[in-house]
């Protein structure tokens, strides 16, 4: 009669098992490290995108200013009770730029590449208005006469503009003499600012018929 006698472990199952859940343990935290990416990456893309809605709505108001025929004179020279919170918009459409006035045309070009060092504190080596005579930057309002409208609730939204001419008084198309009269096409650029971190700018054309007209 044979004995027999079972083997001794090895424990090859066991070090099999160790290994698989490394692996399974590694796969899942590299998932988890992904998901977590991909989120920041799609929070990030969902702020960027509300901040330039929110900016391109302060173009939005900054054009909006412009249009129709009242208050042309507020419309071509700037004025710097124009600038304060105090110009809200009506609702008869006789509304007013916040239209700022630069020192000299070599100030238009930092107007246009550097809108962000425009602040409040140094503004007076800017523009040509007193520190204490205006603001820099309009608090947005919205097309809202009733002044509800929030473009974000996380973003401080503001815009300004000014005249896109190197003189006070050029204006495209203009007759001799008729410049005196506001009667022309006239040029703007507009910013609008999210906060601190994202500005836009946009650009418009407006046809005055003059002030007698």
């Amino acid at each position: 009669m044979t004995v027999t006698y079972p083997k001794a472990q090895s424990g090859a199952v066991l070090l099999v098992a160790l290994v698989m859940l490394l692996i399974l343990t590694m796969l899942a935290v590299s998932n988890m490290r992904g998901v977590t990416l991909e989120s920041r990456i799609t929070a990030n893309r969902a702020h960027e995108t509300q901040a330039k809605s929110a900016a391109d709505a302060a173009l939005r108001e900054a054009e909006f200013r412009f249009y129709g025929p009242s208050n042309l004179v507020d419309k071509l020279e700037p004025n710097a009770a124009n600038c304060a919170t105090a110009n809200k918009l009506k609702t008869n459409g006789n509304n007013k730029p916040c239209l700022l006035a630069l020192i000299n045309a070599d100030k238009l070009l930092l107007f246009v590449n550097g809108p962000y060092e425009l602040t409040e504190s140094n503004k007076s080596t800017v523009l040509a208005v007193s520190s204490n005579s205006g603001l820099a930057w309009m608090p947005y309002r919205g097309l809202d006469p009733e002044d509800q409208t929030q473009a974000s609730d996380i973003y401080d939204v503001q815009w300004n503009s000014i005249r896109a001419t190197e003189t006070s008084n050029a204006a495209v198309n203009a007759e001799y003499g008729m410049v005196a009269e506001g009667q022309g096409t006239y040029f703007y650029l507009n910013n609008g600012k999210a906060g601190d971190s994202l500005y836009l700018q946009s650009t418009n054309a407006n046809i005055y018929l003059g002030l007698n007209n």
